[in-house]
């Protein structure tokens, strides 16, 4: 663990998901960066995760932070958002630094990102948990530089709607820093993030120019409440 103070209308071809009203959804969210050495092993976590849980409601983002840029590597998925991001949690938990590799679940506990016991056993508590929304995504489109969709959330009052872009993977040869000379992967990396407050929308969110078009996108869609604690989750693939 590391501490530091075509311009053409695309229709797209989507397949929708959201979880039935009662059934469960865990969110797992992890914090790390390309600059950070003790990063890559909680990255493949959440890669196995992933691949592991393909057919339940779990879900898994990778935000990249931007404060170990400066160390000798620029992270080309970081961003100060994620950096904020986390530092809302930093205040929830009361933590005084922020640190990297860090796997929050559901919102509501966090842990070192590579503790693959910490992790299956927060997975199999917050399964048992029904949810409280439940997100619809649809009429998924893409442009050259924005994907549209509607949302819409049934169910108890929440606070906020995060809705994401998603890039499935993707292999970086890093060249400086703690982990140069290595080729590392990344699982759902965050693109880019939105939030809205209302309980249904249209939606435009932009795809940064790092973005391939061969690269597998989704959007994945989870309701929080005032306390940052996930209440239900949803995913389209594009």
């Amino acid at each position: 663990m590391r501490k530091l103070l075509l311009p053409i209308l695309l229709i797209v071809s989507i397949s929708i998901f959201a979880q039935k009203k009662n059934e469960s959804a865990v969110v797992l969210e992890l914090f790390t960066s390309q600059g950070c050495s003790s990063c890559p092993s909680a990255d493949k976590l959440l890669d196995v995760i992933k691949k592991e849980y393909t057919s339940e409601n779990i879900f898994v983002l990778s935000y990249h932070v931007d404060y170990w840029n400066r160390l000798g590597w620029k992270d080309p998925f970081s961003s100060l958002a994620y950096s904020d991001y986390q530092r809302e949690y930093a205040y929830k938990f009361n933590s005084r630094s922020l640190y990297t590799p860090q796997l929050v679940v559901n919102g509501n506990i966090h842990f070192t990102g590579s503790d693959r016991n910490r992790a299956v056993q927060s997975i199999q508590t917050y399964k048992k948990q029904p949810s409280l929304a439940v997100i619809s995504l649809t009429n998924g489109q893409r442009k050259k530089s924005e994907i549209q969709f509607d949302y819409k959330v049934i169910g108890k009052r929440f606070d906020r709607i995060t809705l994401t872009l998603v890039v499935s993977e993707r292999d970086t040869k890093v060249s400086r820093g703690e982990n140069r000379s290595r080729i590392l992967k990344n699982s759902n990396i965050v693109a880019n993030r939105i939030v809205k407050r209302e309980d249904s929308g249209s939606v435009s969110i932009q795809i940064p120019e790092w973005v391939s078009e061969k690269d597998e996108l989704s959007i994945i869609a989870y309701t929080q409440n005032n306390k940052l604690g996930t209440t239900g989750a949803s995913k389209m693939s594009l």
